[in-house]
Protein backbone atom coordinates (compact mmCIF):
# COMPACT_ATOMS: atom_id res chain seq x y z
CA UNK A 1 0.00 0.00 0.00
CA UNK A 2 2.63 2.42 0.78
CA UNK A 3 4.55 1.33 -2.36
CA UNK A 4 1.70 2.10 -4.41
CA UNK A 5 1.11 4.86 -2.85
CA UNK A 6 4.62 6.12 -3.50
CA UNK A 7 4.17 5.37 -6.64
CA UNK A 8 0.85 7.31 -7.19
CA UNK A 9 2.63 10.57 -5.82
CA UNK A 10 5.88 9.76 -7.89
CA UNK A 11 3.28 9.85 -11.07
CA UNK A 12 1.69 12.96 -10.10
CA UNK A 13 4.98 15.14 -9.36
CA UNK A 14 6.14 13.52 -13.27
CA UNK A 15 2.84 14.88 -14.77
CA UNK A 16 3.02 17.68 -12.48
CA UNK A 17 6.47 18.46 -14.02
CA UNK A 18 5.48 17.79 -17.49
CA UNK A 19 2.30 20.01 -17.09
CA UNK A 20 4.46 23.41 -15.63
CA UNK A 21 6.64 23.06 -18.35
CA UNK A 22 4.58 22.74 -21.47
CA UNK A 23 2.42 25.48 -19.77
CA UNK A 24 5.47 28.24 -19.31
CA UNK A 25 7.10 26.60 -22.68
CA UNK A 26 3.24 28.14 -23.96
CA UNK A 27 3.57 31.36 -21.87
CA UNK A 28 7.16 31.91 -23.17
CA UNK A 29 5.60 31.38 -26.89
CA UNK A 30 3.32 33.86 -26.23
CA UNK A 31 5.63 36.64 -24.53
CA UNK A 32 7.94 35.75 -27.75
CA UNK A 33 4.77 36.04 -30.38
CA UNK A 34 3.98 39.33 -28.61
CA UNK A 35 7.08 41.02 -28.35
CA UNK A 36 7.96 40.25 -31.75
CA UNK A 37 4.10 41.84 -32.76
CA UNK A 38 4.98 44.96 -31.28
CA UNK A 39 8.21 45.07 -32.42
CA UNK A 40 7.76 44.37 -36.26
CA UNK A 41 4.46 46.85 -35.71
CA UNK A 42 7.23 49.76 -34.17
CA UNK A 43 9.71 48.81 -36.72
CA UNK A 44 8.54 50.85 -39.95
CA UNK A 45 7.79 53.74 -37.72
CA UNK A 46 11.34 53.83 -35.97
CA UNK A 47 12.64 52.91 -39.52
CA UNK A 48 11.13 56.05 -40.96
CA UNK A 49 12.23 58.33 -38.56
CA UNK A 50 16.05 57.10 -38.89
CA UNK A 51 16.22 56.88 -42.44
CA UNK A 52 14.51 60.62 -42.56
CA UNK A 53 16.44 61.91 -40.04
CA UNK A 54 19.72 60.78 -42.06
CA UNK A 55 18.49 61.55 -45.38
CA UNK A 56 17.57 65.31 -43.98
CA UNK A 57 20.98 65.10 -41.84
CA UNK A 58 22.94 64.54 -45.07
CA UNK A 59 21.05 67.26 -47.33
CA UNK A 60 22.55 69.84 -44.40
CA UNK A 61 26.08 68.25 -44.44
CA UNK A 62 25.71 68.45 -48.52
CA UNK A 63 25.29 72.65 -48.07
CA UNK A 64 27.17 72.96 -45.60
CA UNK A 65 30.29 71.42 -47.89
CA UNK A 66 29.18 73.85 -50.36
CA UNK A 67 29.08 77.03 -47.69
CA UNK A 68 32.72 75.98 -46.16
CA UNK A 69 33.68 75.67 -50.26
CA UNK A 70 32.48 79.53 -50.65
CA UNK A 71 34.48 80.28 -47.52
CA UNK A 72 37.79 79.41 -49.14
CA UNK A 73 37.61 82.53 -52.11
CA UNK A 74 39.94 80.77 -53.96
CA UNK A 75 38.10 77.67 -54.35
CA UNK A 76 36.18 76.35 -57.49
CA UNK A 77 33.58 76.07 -55.60
CA UNK A 78 30.96 79.33 -56.02
CA UNK A 79 28.05 80.96 -54.84
CA UNK A 80 26.18 79.73 -57.89
CA UNK A 81 26.57 76.15 -57.22
CA UNK A 82 25.11 76.74 -53.55
CA UNK A 83 22.03 78.38 -55.08
CA UNK A 84 21.52 75.89 -57.38
CA UNK A 85 21.70 73.49 -54.88
CA UNK A 86 19.00 75.49 -52.79
CA UNK A 87 16.80 76.08 -55.15
CA UNK A 88 16.50 72.30 -56.41
CA UNK A 89 15.49 71.93 -52.77
CA UNK A 90 12.49 74.18 -52.86
CA UNK A 91 11.61 72.67 -55.65
CA UNK A 92 11.45 69.60 -53.73
CA UNK A 93 9.48 70.80 -51.33
CA UNK A 94 7.30 73.21 -52.81
CA UNK A 95 6.24 69.91 -55.18
CA UNK A 96 5.45 67.72 -51.71
CA UNK A 97 3.80 70.47 -50.48
CA UNK A 98 1.29 70.72 -53.41
CA UNK A 99 0.81 66.58 -53.42
CA UNK A 100 0.32 67.30 -49.39
CA UNK A 101 -2.41 69.77 -49.85
CA UNK A 102 -3.98 67.78 -52.84
CA UNK A 103 -4.85 64.55 -50.66
CA UNK A 104 -5.82 66.55 -48.17
CA UNK A 105 -8.53 68.00 -50.43
CA UNK A 106 -9.23 64.78 -51.16
CA UNK A 107 -9.97 63.53 -47.84
CA UNK A 108 -12.21 66.45 -46.80
CA UNK A 109 -14.84 63.73 -45.38
CA UNK A 110 -12.10 62.45 -42.96
CA UNK A 111 -11.37 64.33 -39.81
CA UNK A 112 -7.61 65.25 -39.77
CA UNK A 113 -6.33 65.49 -36.05
CA UNK A 114 -5.18 68.59 -35.33
CA UNK A 115 -2.35 68.93 -32.14
CA UNK A 116 -3.63 72.58 -31.18
CA UNK A 117 -0.23 73.09 -29.32
CA UNK A 118 1.97 72.77 -32.35
CA UNK A 119 1.31 76.57 -32.82
CA UNK A 120 -0.82 79.44 -31.96
CA UNK A 121 -1.98 82.30 -34.84
CA UNK A 122 0.55 84.92 -32.88
CA UNK A 123 3.22 83.00 -33.98
CA UNK A 124 2.06 82.35 -37.23
CA UNK A 125 1.50 86.03 -37.34
CA UNK A 126 4.89 87.17 -36.29
CA UNK A 127 5.87 84.18 -39.13
CA UNK A 128 4.07 85.67 -41.66
CA UNK A 129 5.28 89.70 -41.29
CA UNK A 130 9.04 87.94 -41.31
CA UNK A 131 8.28 86.28 -44.97
CA UNK A 132 6.69 89.79 -45.92
CA UNK A 133 10.75 91.02 -45.18
CA UNK A 134 11.96 87.84 -46.67
CA UNK A 135 10.17 88.80 -49.76
CA UNK A 136 10.89 92.35 -50.20
CA UNK A 137 14.62 90.98 -49.49
CA UNK A 138 14.36 88.81 -53.21
CA UNK A 139 12.90 91.72 -54.63
CA UNK A 140 16.05 93.86 -54.03
CA UNK A 141 17.72 90.65 -55.14
CA UNK A 142 16.07 90.53 -58.18
CA UNK A 143 16.92 94.12 -58.59
CA UNK A 144 20.26 93.02 -58.14
CA UNK A 145 20.72 90.90 -60.30
CA UNK A 146 19.28 93.04 -63.05
CA UNK A 147 21.74 95.73 -63.07
CA UNK A 148 24.68 93.23 -63.14
CA UNK A 149 22.86 90.48 -65.45
CA UNK A 150 25.46 90.92 -68.12
CA UNK A 151 28.11 89.03 -66.00
CA UNK A 152 26.55 86.97 -63.36
CA UNK A 153 24.60 83.47 -63.65
CA UNK A 154 21.70 83.18 -64.36
CA UNK A 155 21.09 81.05 -61.05
CA UNK A 156 21.32 84.64 -59.08
CA UNK A 157 18.37 85.45 -60.65
CA UNK A 158 16.32 82.36 -60.80
CA UNK A 159 16.91 81.59 -56.94
CA UNK A 160 15.20 85.05 -55.57
CA UNK A 161 11.73 83.74 -57.60
CA UNK A 162 12.32 80.55 -56.26
CA UNK A 163 12.39 81.24 -53.12
CA UNK A 164 9.55 84.28 -53.50
CA UNK A 165 7.25 81.41 -54.67
CA UNK A 166 8.36 78.73 -51.62
CA UNK A 167 7.98 81.63 -48.92
CA UNK A 168 3.97 81.71 -49.95
CA UNK A 169 3.88 78.67 -50.73
CA UNK A 170 5.35 77.86 -46.85
CA UNK A 171 3.03 80.65 -45.22
CA UNK A 172 -0.32 79.50 -46.75
CA UNK A 173 1.10 75.88 -45.36
CA UNK A 174 1.97 76.87 -41.91
CA UNK A 175 -1.61 78.55 -41.64
CA UNK A 176 -3.36 75.37 -42.41
CA UNK A 177 -1.35 72.22 -42.04
CA UNK A 178 0.83 72.87 -39.68
CA UNK A 179 -1.29 71.60 -36.36
CA UNK A 180 -2.08 68.13 -38.73
CA UNK A 181 -1.56 64.99 -36.90
CA UNK A 182 -0.86 62.31 -40.27
CA UNK A 183 -1.72 58.85 -40.29
CA UNK A 184 -2.12 58.18 -43.63
CA UNK A 185 1.14 57.55 -45.62
CA UNK A 186 3.31 58.12 -42.68
CA UNK A 187 6.68 57.09 -44.54
CA UNK A 188 6.19 59.01 -47.12
CA UNK A 189 5.30 61.82 -45.03
CA UNK A 190 8.37 61.97 -43.04
CA UNK A 191 10.50 62.15 -45.65
CA UNK A 192 8.44 65.33 -47.25
CA UNK A 193 8.46 66.74 -43.74
CA UNK A 194 12.11 66.21 -43.00
CA UNK A 195 12.71 67.10 -46.46
CA UNK A 196 11.20 70.68 -45.51
CA UNK A 197 12.91 71.17 -42.28
CA UNK A 198 16.55 71.07 -43.16
CA UNK A 199 15.88 72.79 -46.73
CA UNK A 200 14.96 76.00 -44.23
CA UNK A 201 18.19 75.22 -42.76
CA UNK A 202 19.91 75.17 -44.99
CA UNK A 203 18.59 78.97 -46.01
CA UNK A 204 19.57 79.86 -42.44
CA UNK A 205 23.14 78.39 -42.40
CA UNK A 206 22.92 80.41 -45.56
CA UNK A 207 22.10 83.45 -44.55
CA UNK A 208 23.92 83.34 -41.75
CA UNK A 209 27.35 83.12 -44.26
CA UNK A 210 26.55 85.68 -45.93
CA UNK A 211 25.44 88.02 -42.95
CA UNK A 212 28.93 87.04 -41.19
CA UNK A 213 30.81 87.14 -44.13
CA UNK A 214 29.43 91.28 -44.67
CA UNK A 215 30.15 91.81 -40.94
CA UNK A 216 33.80 90.37 -41.14
CA UNK A 217 34.41 92.31 -43.76
CA UNK A 218 33.19 95.82 -42.52
CA UNK A 219 35.15 95.04 -39.44
CA UNK A 220 38.43 94.55 -41.17
CA UNK A 221 38.01 97.62 -42.81
CA UNK A 222 37.54 99.52 -39.24
CA UNK A 223 40.66 97.54 -38.53
CA UNK A 224 42.72 98.61 -41.54
CA UNK A 225 41.33 102.28 -40.89
CA UNK A 226 42.87 102.18 -37.13
CA UNK A 227 46.08 101.42 -39.16
CA UNK A 228 46.12 97.17 -38.88
CA UNK A 229 47.69 95.71 -41.94
CA UNK A 230 47.69 92.10 -43.13
CA UNK A 231 43.97 92.04 -43.63
CA UNK A 232 42.62 90.92 -46.69
CA UNK A 233 39.09 92.14 -47.65
CA UNK A 234 37.03 90.13 -50.05
CA UNK A 235 35.57 92.01 -52.56
CA UNK A 236 32.09 90.30 -53.67
CA UNK A 237 30.77 92.70 -56.33
CA UNK A 238 30.98 91.84 -60.36
CA UNK A 239 33.23 92.58 -62.60
CA UNK A 240 30.91 94.72 -64.67
CA UNK A 241 29.41 97.87 -64.47
CA UNK A 242 25.53 98.39 -63.45
CA UNK A 243 23.04 99.17 -66.14
CA UNK A 244 20.84 100.54 -63.39
CA UNK A 245 21.66 103.33 -60.57
CA UNK A 246 20.12 101.39 -57.73
CA UNK A 247 22.25 98.49 -57.40
CA UNK A 248 24.30 100.02 -54.69
CA UNK A 249 21.05 100.29 -52.73
CA UNK A 250 19.65 96.77 -53.31
CA UNK A 251 23.13 95.70 -52.18
CA UNK A 252 23.49 97.51 -48.79
CA UNK A 253 19.35 97.43 -48.03
CA UNK A 254 19.87 93.57 -48.30
CA UNK A 255 22.04 92.66 -45.43
CA UNK A 256 19.73 94.91 -43.03
CA UNK A 257 16.61 92.11 -44.10
CA UNK A 258 18.87 89.34 -43.58
CA UNK A 259 18.28 89.26 -39.92
CA UNK A 260 15.02 88.83 -40.41
CA UNK A 261 15.07 86.14 -43.36
CA UNK A 262 17.38 84.28 -41.00
CA UNK A 263 14.78 84.19 -37.83
CA UNK A 264 12.21 83.23 -40.42
CA UNK A 265 13.87 80.21 -41.60
CA UNK A 266 14.79 78.98 -38.02
CA UNK A 267 11.54 79.13 -36.83
CA UNK A 268 9.67 76.99 -39.79
CA UNK A 269 12.27 74.68 -39.40
CA UNK A 270 11.36 74.03 -35.52
CA UNK A 271 7.24 73.89 -36.64
CA UNK A 272 8.03 71.61 -39.15
CA UNK A 273 9.85 69.36 -37.25
CA UNK A 274 6.88 69.44 -34.73
CA UNK A 275 4.92 68.46 -37.73
CA UNK A 276 7.20 65.54 -38.03
CA UNK A 277 7.37 64.51 -34.36
CA UNK A 278 3.04 64.24 -34.65
CA UNK A 279 3.27 61.70 -37.50
CA UNK A 280 1.52 58.58 -36.25
CA UNK A 281 1.13 60.04 -32.52
CA UNK A 282 -1.81 58.72 -30.55
CA UNK A 283 -3.11 62.60 -29.51
CA UNK A 284 -4.43 62.15 -25.69
CA UNK A 285 -7.93 64.15 -26.21
CA UNK A 286 -7.78 65.42 -22.35
CA UNK A 287 -4.87 67.26 -22.59
CA UNK A 288 -5.51 68.41 -26.25
CA UNK A 289 -7.09 71.48 -25.40
CA UNK A 290 -6.14 75.17 -26.10
CA UNK A 291 -5.87 76.86 -22.91
CA UNK A 292 -7.19 80.30 -22.69
CA UNK A 293 -5.65 83.51 -22.55
CA UNK A 294 -5.96 85.15 -19.03
CA UNK A 295 -7.17 88.53 -18.84
CA UNK A 296 -4.51 91.34 -18.65
CA UNK A 297 -4.89 93.52 -15.56
CA UNK A 298 -2.69 95.83 -13.59
CA UNK A 299 -0.24 95.52 -16.79
CA UNK A 300 1.74 98.99 -16.29
CA UNK A 301 5.45 98.61 -14.76
CA UNK A 302 6.38 95.72 -17.20
CA UNK A 303 5.29 97.89 -20.36
CA UNK A 304 6.92 100.97 -18.75
CA UNK A 305 10.08 99.74 -18.05
CA UNK A 306 10.15 97.65 -21.34
CA UNK A 307 9.43 100.91 -23.39
CA UNK A 308 12.54 102.44 -21.63
CA UNK A 309 14.69 99.44 -22.07
CA UNK A 310 13.69 99.44 -25.71
CA UNK A 311 14.26 103.32 -26.42
CA UNK A 312 17.32 103.31 -24.48
CA UNK A 313 18.38 100.39 -26.68
CA UNK A 314 17.53 102.19 -30.17
CA UNK A 315 19.84 104.96 -28.57
CA UNK A 316 22.94 102.57 -27.75
CA UNK A 317 22.76 101.30 -31.39
CA UNK A 318 22.67 104.64 -33.14
CA UNK A 319 25.71 105.70 -30.21
CA UNK A 320 27.90 102.41 -30.75
CA UNK A 321 27.55 102.20 -35.00
CA UNK A 322 29.06 106.01 -35.58
CA UNK A 323 31.80 106.21 -32.58
CA UNK A 324 33.39 102.62 -33.60
CA UNK A 325 34.44 103.65 -37.07
CA UNK A 326 36.26 106.93 -35.38
CA UNK A 327 39.18 107.68 -33.34
CA UNK A 328 40.45 104.97 -31.05
CA UNK A 329 39.36 106.97 -28.11
CA UNK A 330 35.65 107.19 -29.30
CA UNK A 331 35.72 103.94 -30.37
CA UNK A 332 36.88 102.87 -26.47
CA UNK A 333 33.93 104.92 -25.12
CA UNK A 334 31.56 103.31 -27.41
CA UNK A 335 32.70 99.95 -26.42
CA UNK A 336 32.42 100.74 -22.43
CA UNK A 337 29.18 102.69 -23.03
CA UNK A 338 27.46 98.93 -24.28
CA UNK A 339 29.04 96.97 -21.76
CA UNK A 340 27.80 99.68 -18.66
CA UNK A 341 24.30 99.31 -20.43
CA UNK A 342 24.60 95.70 -20.54
CA UNK A 343 25.21 95.43 -17.20
CA UNK A 344 22.52 97.31 -15.73
CA UNK A 345 20.44 95.54 -18.22
CA UNK A 346 21.02 91.78 -17.66
CA UNK A 347 20.92 93.32 -13.79
CA UNK A 348 17.30 94.06 -14.08
CA UNK A 349 16.78 90.83 -16.24
CA UNK A 350 18.08 88.84 -14.04
CA UNK A 351 16.02 90.02 -10.69
CA UNK A 352 12.61 89.91 -12.76
CA UNK A 353 13.36 86.23 -13.55
CA UNK A 354 13.94 85.33 -10.06
CA UNK A 355 11.25 87.35 -8.40
CA UNK A 356 9.59 85.02 -11.08
CA UNK A 357 10.77 82.19 -9.62
CA UNK A 358 10.18 82.50 -6.35
CA UNK A 359 6.37 83.16 -6.46
CA UNK A 360 6.67 79.58 -8.24
CA UNK A 361 8.19 78.02 -5.11
CA UNK A 362 5.66 79.86 -3.05
CA UNK A 363 2.70 78.55 -4.86
CA UNK A 364 3.22 74.96 -4.93
CA UNK A 365 1.30 73.74 -8.20
CA UNK A 366 1.75 70.70 -10.12
CA UNK A 367 3.58 70.47 -13.15
CA UNK A 368 1.82 69.39 -16.59
CA UNK A 369 3.45 65.94 -17.21
CA UNK A 370 1.54 65.63 -20.52
CA UNK A 371 2.79 64.62 -23.46
CA UNK A 372 3.59 67.76 -25.88
CA UNK A 373 6.00 67.91 -28.47
CA UNK A 374 6.43 71.71 -28.85
CA UNK A 375 6.62 72.17 -25.21
CA UNK A 376 9.53 69.73 -25.30
CA UNK A 377 11.14 71.24 -28.28
CA UNK A 378 10.84 74.42 -26.58
CA UNK A 379 12.54 73.72 -23.88
CA UNK A 380 15.66 71.65 -26.11
CA UNK A 381 16.09 74.37 -27.83
CA UNK A 382 16.10 76.93 -25.28
CA UNK A 383 19.36 74.98 -23.94
CA UNK A 384 20.74 74.31 -27.33
CA UNK A 385 20.96 78.01 -28.59
CA UNK A 386 22.07 79.03 -24.75
CA UNK A 387 25.29 77.19 -25.87
CA UNK A 388 26.71 79.90 -28.04
CA UNK A 389 26.61 82.51 -25.62
CA UNK A 390 27.60 80.33 -22.93
CA UNK A 391 30.65 79.93 -24.88
CA UNK A 392 31.39 83.06 -26.00
CA UNK A 393 30.82 84.67 -22.69
CA UNK A 394 33.48 82.00 -21.12
CA UNK A 395 36.27 82.53 -24.09
CA UNK A 396 35.44 86.68 -22.88
CA UNK A 397 36.05 85.57 -19.05
CA UNK A 398 39.29 83.62 -20.11
CA UNK A 399 40.52 86.56 -22.17
CA UNK A 400 40.12 88.90 -19.44
CA UNK A 401 42.28 86.63 -16.75
CA UNK A 402 44.81 86.20 -19.35
CA UNK A 403 45.53 89.69 -21.54
CA UNK A 404 48.17 91.83 -20.62
CA UNK A 405 46.44 95.03 -21.93
CA UNK A 406 44.38 96.79 -19.44
CA UNK A 407 41.67 99.25 -21.62
CA UNK A 408 38.91 100.83 -20.24
CA UNK A 409 36.27 98.12 -20.60
CA UNK A 410 39.00 95.58 -19.14
CA UNK A 411 36.58 94.38 -15.79
CA UNK A 412 33.17 95.70 -17.61
CA UNK A 413 33.21 92.83 -19.73
CA UNK A 414 33.98 90.31 -16.99
CA UNK A 415 31.23 91.55 -15.49
CA UNK A 416 28.83 91.76 -18.27
CA UNK A 417 30.31 87.88 -19.30
CA UNK A 418 29.57 86.68 -15.81
CA UNK A 419 26.06 88.21 -16.23
CA UNK A 420 25.52 86.49 -19.48
CA UNK A 421 25.28 83.13 -18.41
CA UNK A 422 24.08 83.83 -15.33
CA UNK A 423 20.88 85.38 -16.84
CA UNK A 424 20.74 82.59 -19.23
CA UNK A 425 20.38 80.39 -16.26
CA UNK A 426 17.45 82.37 -14.62
CA UNK A 427 15.47 82.86 -17.45
CA UNK A 428 15.80 79.07 -18.46
CA UNK A 429 14.34 78.02 -15.62
CA UNK A 430 11.64 80.86 -15.15
CA UNK A 431 10.22 80.25 -18.77
CA UNK A 432 10.56 75.91 -18.71
CA UNK A 433 8.69 76.27 -14.91
CA UNK A 434 5.90 78.49 -16.59
CA UNK A 435 5.58 76.46 -19.68
CA UNK A 436 5.42 73.13 -17.49
CA UNK A 437 3.26 74.72 -14.52
CA UNK A 438 -0.35 73.64 -14.34
CA UNK A 439 -2.70 76.32 -14.50
CA UNK A 440 -4.82 76.91 -11.40
CA UNK A 441 -8.28 76.83 -12.32
CA UNK A 442 -8.15 74.15 -14.71
CA UNK A 443 -11.84 74.11 -15.40
CA UNK A 444 -11.72 77.62 -16.95
CA UNK A 445 -9.24 76.23 -19.72
CA UNK A 446 -12.41 75.41 -22.64
CA UNK A 447 -15.76 76.97 -21.22
CA UNK A 448 -17.28 75.64 -24.51
CA UNK A 449 -17.23 72.15 -22.73
CA UNK A 450 -18.96 73.27 -19.68
CA UNK A 451 -22.85 72.90 -19.83
CA UNK A 452 -25.24 73.80 -17.82
CA UNK A 453 -25.57 71.79 -15.09
CA UNK A 454 -29.07 70.80 -14.57
CA UNK A 455 -30.01 69.45 -17.96
CA UNK A 456 -27.25 67.34 -18.10
CA UNK A 457 -24.61 66.20 -15.06
CA UNK A 458 -22.49 63.40 -14.04
CA UNK A 459 -21.49 65.12 -10.54
CA UNK A 460 -23.77 68.24 -9.58
CA UNK A 461 -23.79 69.49 -5.79
CA UNK A 462 -27.82 69.96 -6.03
CA UNK A 463 -28.10 66.71 -7.18
CA UNK A 464 -28.21 63.56 -5.46
CA UNK A 465 -25.36 61.12 -6.43
CA UNK A 466 -26.42 59.16 -9.12
CA UNK A 467 -24.09 57.00 -11.54
CA UNK A 468 -25.02 57.97 -14.91
CA UNK A 469 -26.65 60.74 -16.44
CA UNK A 470 -29.22 62.41 -14.88
CA UNK A 471 -32.53 63.45 -17.14
CA UNK A 472 -34.25 66.39 -15.57
CA UNK A 473 -37.44 64.79 -17.14
CA UNK A 474 -38.04 62.19 -15.14
CA UNK A 475 -36.64 64.06 -11.90
CA UNK A 476 -39.97 66.16 -12.69
CA UNK A 477 -42.99 65.44 -10.84
CA UNK A 478 -45.23 66.25 -13.17
CA UNK A 479 -43.35 65.26 -16.38
CA UNK A 480 -44.40 67.56 -18.35
CA UNK A 481 -41.78 69.59 -19.23
CA UNK A 482 -38.05 70.85 -20.06
CA UNK A 483 -37.43 74.18 -18.92
CA UNK A 484 -34.20 76.56 -19.24
CA UNK A 485 -32.78 79.31 -16.57
CA UNK A 486 -35.46 81.87 -15.71
CA UNK A 487 -37.52 81.43 -18.69
CA UNK A 488 -41.14 80.18 -19.06
CA UNK A 489 -40.86 77.17 -21.14
CA UNK A 490 -44.44 75.61 -22.49
CA UNK A 491 -46.02 76.62 -19.10
CA UNK A 492 -43.18 75.98 -16.71
CA UNK A 493 -40.87 77.96 -14.84
CA UNK A 494 -37.55 76.44 -14.05
CA UNK A 495 -35.56 77.49 -11.04
CA UNK A 496 -33.15 79.43 -10.98
CA UNK A 497 -28.83 77.85 -11.44
CA UNK A 498 -26.51 78.18 -8.74
CA UNK A 499 -23.97 77.65 -11.25
CA UNK A 500 -23.20 80.56 -13.61
CA UNK A 501 -23.18 79.40 -17.17
CA UNK A 502 -20.31 81.17 -19.73
CA UNK A 503 -20.63 83.69 -21.80
CA UNK A 504 -18.50 83.67 -24.78
CA UNK A 505 -14.95 83.97 -23.68
CA UNK A 506 -14.71 86.15 -20.94
CA UNK A 507 -14.14 84.46 -17.73
CA UNK A 508 -14.21 86.90 -14.72
CA UNK A 509 -11.15 85.82 -12.54
CA UNK A 510 -10.51 86.85 -8.77
CA UNK A 511 -7.53 89.80 -9.21
CA UNK A 512 -4.56 87.89 -7.99
CA UNK A 513 -1.35 90.02 -7.05
CA UNK A 514 0.92 87.34 -7.88
CA UNK A 515 -0.59 86.80 -11.45
CA UNK A 516 0.00 90.46 -12.35
CA UNK A 517 3.21 90.55 -10.88
CA UNK A 518 4.28 87.10 -13.23
CA UNK A 519 2.38 89.36 -16.10
CA UNK A 520 4.54 92.21 -15.31
CA UNK A 521 8.03 90.29 -15.48
CA UNK A 522 7.00 88.41 -18.43
CA UNK A 523 6.09 91.79 -20.10
CA UNK A 524 9.68 93.02 -18.93
CA UNK A 525 11.47 90.29 -20.03
CA UNK A 526 9.84 89.85 -23.67
CA UNK A 527 10.51 93.71 -24.59
CA UNK A 528 14.40 93.13 -22.84
CA UNK A 529 14.76 89.93 -25.08
CA UNK A 530 13.75 92.06 -28.56
CA UNK A 531 16.76 94.73 -27.33
CA UNK A 532 19.06 92.42 -26.80
CA UNK A 533 18.44 90.89 -30.19
CA UNK A 534 18.34 94.12 -32.08
CA UNK A 535 21.92 95.25 -31.03
CA UNK A 536 23.84 92.16 -32.82
CA UNK A 537 21.66 91.90 -35.48
CA UNK A 538 22.31 95.67 -36.59
CA UNK A 539 25.50 95.46 -36.21
CA UNK A 540 26.76 96.26 -32.53
CA UNK A 541 29.01 93.84 -31.70
CA UNK A 542 32.22 94.60 -29.37
CA UNK A 543 33.56 91.14 -29.61
CA UNK A 544 34.73 92.12 -32.54
CA UNK A 545 35.99 95.62 -31.65
CA UNK A 546 37.42 95.20 -27.94
CA UNK A 547 40.64 93.55 -28.87
CA UNK A 548 40.96 91.23 -25.50
CA UNK A 549 39.86 88.06 -27.42
CA UNK A 550 41.48 88.50 -30.36
CA UNK A 551 45.11 89.39 -28.35
CA UNK A 552 44.41 85.75 -26.71
CA UNK A 553 42.73 83.40 -28.80
CA UNK A 554 44.18 85.24 -32.32
CA UNK A 555 41.94 86.94 -35.05
CA UNK A 556 41.04 83.24 -37.05
CA UNK A 557 40.06 81.17 -33.82
CA UNK A 558 38.05 84.09 -32.20
CA UNK A 559 36.36 84.73 -36.01
CA UNK A 560 35.13 81.45 -36.04
CA UNK A 561 33.58 81.34 -32.22
CA UNK A 562 31.91 84.23 -32.75
CA UNK A 563 30.46 83.36 -36.57
CA UNK A 564 29.59 79.95 -34.29
CA UNK A 565 27.97 81.62 -31.09
CA UNK A 566 26.40 84.82 -32.42
CA UNK A 567 23.46 83.11 -34.90
CA UNK A 568 22.89 80.67 -31.69
CA UNK A 569 22.81 83.92 -29.53
CA UNK A 570 20.26 85.73 -32.36
CA UNK A 571 17.77 82.92 -32.09
CA UNK A 572 18.11 82.69 -28.45
CA UNK A 573 16.55 85.89 -28.12
CA UNK A 574 13.95 85.61 -30.66
CA UNK A 575 13.37 82.01 -29.47
CA UNK A 576 12.99 83.40 -26.15
CA UNK A 577 10.15 86.44 -27.08
CA UNK A 578 8.17 83.66 -28.58
CA UNK A 579 8.37 81.50 -25.13
CA UNK A 580 7.66 84.33 -22.82
CA UNK A 581 4.52 85.56 -25.00
CA UNK A 582 3.12 82.29 -24.46
CA UNK A 583 3.90 82.84 -20.62
CA UNK A 584 2.18 85.76 -21.01
CA UNK A 585 -1.09 84.71 -22.26
CA UNK A 586 -1.16 81.71 -20.06
CA UNK A 587 0.12 82.92 -16.52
Amino acid sequence: MVEHSGLDIMCLNKYCHSSSSSSSSEQDKKIFTKLKFNMSGDYPKKNAEILSGQYGTNLLLIGGALIMGIAHHDSSVKEKHLLSFATCLMILQLIWMMWYIMVRDRQKNTRTEKDVHATTCWIRGGLTLLALLSLIMDAFRIGYYVGYQSCVSAVLGVYPVIHAIHTIAQVHFLWFHIKDVIKSFETFERFGVMHAVFTNLLLWCSGVMSEAEHFLNNHKRRLSALGYENLTIEHSEPDCNCTTSTCSMFSSSLYYLYPFNIEYHIFVSALLFVMWKNIGRTIDHLSNQKKLATKTKGLTVGPILGLLALASTIGILVVYITHVEQSFQMRQSAISMFYIYGIVMLVVMCSAGAVGLLIYRANHMPLDTSKNPSRQLDTELLFGSSIGSWFMSWCSIVAVFSTTSNPPYHWTNLIYSLLIVLEKYIQNLFIIESLYRQQENREREDPELLAAPEIFSVTSSLAPPYNGIINQAYDTPDRTCVTMENEQVYGCTRKHSEVPLPVGNKIKEPSNIKRQVLKNIAFLLIMCNISLWILPAFGCRPQYDNGLEQETFGFGIWTAVLNFAIPLNLFYRMHSVASLFEVFRRV
